[in-house]
């Protein structure tokens, strides 16, 4: 599944093809995602103006003056802004129409991604409740201690708690906590002030390299000019079960935790 550095590099590439942009019109061919697509974005998206593209955790915000839509790419999507007469692919689901004689398309072959529509003052039930993003100030080593105590849950799960910080995804999660050296297995509660302040710019540092290099490019994910990320190239645990530590030569190991494969390195994590 794309993570917050995928969505970020697909923002960046499509707000300047789409802000200032009407929509004329949607070509909607598949109506059944991972929702059905609501009568409410059918009818209330054609014919506005485009404001701004925001990202909020996974989920892209489409503003206009009477709402916005709400994307999200699931296991596979990708948007890219192509000419009108682009031959239509078997999983390409949702054409916008723009006035600049373009079309923002939605193609997604597992069809777990969405789009949704949020109208304008009010917040859509997916978007409450979530945590700060990673990247801003209201993220920090003190908010994760403080919301981490008497916890005994592991401190890889309270990472990926979408309450705690957002977009925080299985691949970033293990590698900011093998740049900080916990251990993910290790009870969030018992991790000090200080190895969080560590842990919080790990994670703002690697998400912030990791958008420079355009993702993780992992399965399917496509970014809006058709180019792939490269960041997968330099992980150091993600993937790399048996293979030495980068480090220290230590194989890495996976687990299960949470439900989702966990990789670590068992001499530099602790």
């Amino acid at each position: 599944m794309p993570e917050l550095p995928e969505v970020e590099t697909t923002r960046r590439g499509l707000a300047p093809h789409l802000v200032g942009r009407t929509v004329i019109a949607l070509d909607i061919r598949q109506p059944r995602l991972r929702w059905p697509i609501p009568d409410s974005l059918r009818t209330s998206l054609p014919g506005q103006r485009i404001e701004e593209v925001e990202r909020r955790a996974k989920y892209l915000l489409i503003h206009t003056a009477v709402g916005s839509a709400l994307l999200h790419l699931g296991m596979s999507g990708s948007l890219r802004v192509l000419p009108a007469a682009t031959p239509i692919g078997t999983h390409d689901h949702v054409d916008w129409r723009l006035d600049s004689g373009r079309v923002l398309r939605f193609t997604d072959p597992r069809r777990f991604g969405s789009q949704l529509w949020q109208p304008r003052g009010e917040i859509h039930p997916l978007l409450a409740g979530l945590g700060p993003e990673p990247l801003s100030g209201d993220f920090d080593g003190d908010h994760l201690w403080a919301r981490s105590r008497s916890r005994v849950a592991a401190v890889k799960v309270l990472l990926m708690d979408q309450a705690i910080v957002v977009g925080v995804g299985n691949i970033y999660a293990a590698e900011a906590l093998f740049a900080a050296g916990i251990h993910p297995k290790r009870a969030a509660g018992s991790v000090s002030r200080g190895r969080y302040a560590c842990l919080a710019n790990e994670v703002k540092r690697i998400l912030a390299y990791a958008i420079t290099r355009g993702g993780t490019t992992l399965r399917n994910f496509i970014s809006p000019d058709g180019a792939r990320g490269y960041f997968e190239q330099e992980l150091f645990v993600y993937g790399r079960a048996g293979e030495p530590c980068k480090v220290c030569g230590t194989p890495i190991r996976a687990i299960a935790l949470g439900q989702r494969s966990t990789f670590y390195c068992p001499r530099c994590q602790h």
